[in-house]
């Protein structure tokens, strides 16, 4: 475990971040007191493509504009 001061850890970033990459703890304190860890960010949940496969079904006529909302669009009004 590595504890590094806030100023030389602002000068050596890119280089912590790699050391932490590589799996290295690095702590980053103020006045020799800890206080916050560095580490790899972890997601806390992954999509699941296709999980709604076979449960969803589009009406065949989806694309199709209702009559009376094209004759809006042209500006005819009823």
């Amino acid at each position: 475990m590595k504890t590094i001061n806030i100023h030389k850890a602002k000068t050596h970033l890119s280089e912590l971040i790699q050391q932490v990459l590589e799996g290295e703890e690095v702590i980053i304190a103020k006045y020799g007191k800890p206080l916050v860890q560095l580490k790899p960010y972890q997601p806390t949940w992954q999509r699941t493509p296709g999980v709604w496969k076979d449960q969803i079904c589009m009406a065949a006529d989806f694309d199709e504009l209702p009559e009376d909302i094209e004759a809006a669009f042209r500006g005819e009004h009823e």
